[in-house]
């Protein structure tokens, strides 16, 4: 065991030194353990060999996927049902163009540009087509937009992109058979009784110190995981139809939502991001940055064409509209596991593999910087502020009368 208590110490030092990293220079924490995980397997892999960090540990691994599942979870349950129901236009249309032009563009540049095969050329505008919801989710809450009408928009977007790279994956490679059928009767069954059973359910064995709620969303998230991953499909996807289904009732409890987020951010997420960045081998990409930086500037690019227009036809500022697409440029969930997908199944090589993961990740990183740095809209801010003081102008007022009554 001692090695194991050395290794979790070494990864949330890590974890510790990105969150510092991203205080400094007011980044989000999920892209400063992108970066840091890098950094860590290039120095650590050179001194003391590529298997020292541990990236390929099974626990390791399940914390990694644990983040990713619980996370993407939190974001589907950061849609607030009611501005859904009002911006569905604005978030389809801006999600749809967001998956159907980079995933044609960069299919054709694969294959026109970089010469590969048809199948690893679809499969390169699979992965590339992505938004990663666990990016800007981690963005949106570190910035507060998750309690505004923009954000909750924008990751409604992601929810539809990220949704259209799922069914290509499927309908293009993954087998469609008795266990789809399976997956997709029971998941439908399961999103159709968790919104009526959870605050049933929570209002009689809730608010209790052993808790309980968490243990029975981990139980459907997990259940419903392995459940996608038996019928060839991602444990994310479930996840995030959970978070949505349960908007209503999750989303509105604030105190459990606390304390899903500090088990995710505190533990959970710097195993996801530090270890997708220690994927990323700088050597390798410098020795050969064409397909890399073709593929990474192609996405940039497509998104741009896609999703600036549509959010200028829906009125956004130029700067506001930019920053929409810059955050929808971004991929890391889906992006990689449609990369792992066609190497696992051989639809790509190892080479191929490589360059689709270095653009996934630097997507990731490279559009929010970008965003962030310049780009901010900070008048969403100023309006969460507004809303703000009049709920505890509005709460303080009711007080006031209660007080009064007694």
């Amino acid at each position: 065991m001692t090695e194991t208590w050395a290794l979790a110490a070494l990864w949330l030092g890590l974890a510790l030194a990105a969150s510092l990293l991203s205080i400094w220079l007011r980044v989000a924490t999920a892209l400063s353990e992108i970066v840091v995980g890098t950094i860590a397997q290039l120095f650590i892999g050179a001194a003391a060999g590529t298997a020292a960090l541990g990236a390929d540990a099974s626990w390791i691994k399940f914390l990694s996927g644990t983040g990713a599942i619980v996370l993407t979870f939190l974001a589907g349950a950061e849609l607030d049902p009611e501005v859904f129901r009002l911006k569905w236009k604005e978030a389809a249309a801006v999600g749809l163009a967001s998956f159907f032009v980079p995933f044609l563009g960069c299919a054709a540049a694969a294959r026109w540009l970089l010469g590969w095969d048809p199948w690893a050329s679809w499969l390169a505008g699979i992965a590339m087509s992505t938004t990663s919801v666990a990016v800007v989710y981690a963005v949106m809450l570190e910035f507060g937009f998750n309690m505004t009408d923009y954000g909750k928009t924008v990751l409604a977007a992601c929810f539809v992109t990220d949704l259209g790279t799922v069914l290509a994956l499927g309908l293009i490679f993954a087998p469609f058979t008795w266990k789809t059928l399976i997956f997709v009767g029971v998941g439908t069954l399961v999103f159709f009784v968790l919104p009526w059973l959870t605050p049933r359910f929570f209002r009689r064995y809730g608010n209790r110190p052993s808790e309980l709620e968490a243990k029975f969303l981990l139980f459907f998230l997990f259940g419903m995981g392995a459940l996608a991953v038996w019928a060839d499909s991602e444990a994310v996807l479930p996840a995030y139809l959970i978070g949505m289904v349960l908007a209503g009732t999750v989303g509105r409890d604030h105190a459990l939502v606390r304390r899903l987020r500090t088990l995710t951010f505190g533990l959970l997420t710097p195993f996801y991001f530090i270890r997708a960045g220690s994927f990323v081998s700088l050597p390798a990409l410098m020795a050969a940055p064409g397909a890399f930086l073709l593929l990474l500037f192609v996405k940039m690019g497509t998104k741009f064409i896609g999703v600036f227009p549509v959010t200028k036809a829906y009125g956004a500022p130029g700067k506001e509209a930019t920053y929409t697409t810059l955050l929808m440029s971004t991929g890391l969930t889906f992006g990689t596991i449609s990369a792992l997908f066609g190497l696992s199944r051989q639809i790509i090589d190892q080479a191929q593999y490589s360059a689709l993961v270095a653009a996934v990740i630097g997507s990731a990183v490279i559009p929010t910087l970008i965003a962030n740095a310049f780009f901010f809209p900070h008048h969403h801010l100023h309006l969460k502020k507004e809303v703000s003081s009049q709920e505890d102008t509005t709460v303080a007022g009711t007080k006031a009368k209660l007080e009064a009554k007694t």
